[in-house]
């Protein structure tokens, strides 16, 4: 069976997926397909790789007691309330 090509909006959407590595064969061989000829999407992906490495380069910072909690409690209550 044979899948359309990937539009440059599908490639966007799935560029992280790409990235990690968790694509399915067919769907990473239709991302490439499509990276084959379009060379706007070959420069976000290069884009995106050097993101990626740049914010790997970034210190961990370990949120403040009272950031934390904050957070938690915001996230508490977007969730209703459940745990």
């Amino acid at each position: 069976m044979s899948r359309a090509p990937l539009t440059c909006q599908q490639v966007v959407e799935l560029v992280t997926h790409y990235l990690e590595g968790r694509l399915p064969d067919a769907e990473r061989d239709r991302f490439e397909a499509h990276l084959a000829v379009c060379e706007g999407c070959q420069a976000y992906l290069e884009q995106m790789r050097a993101l990626v490495d740049e914010l790997g380069r970034l210190p961990e910072i370990a949120p403040s007691p009272a950031l934390e909690a904050d957070l938690l409690a915001a996230f508490r209550d977007w969730r209703g309330g459940r745990p």
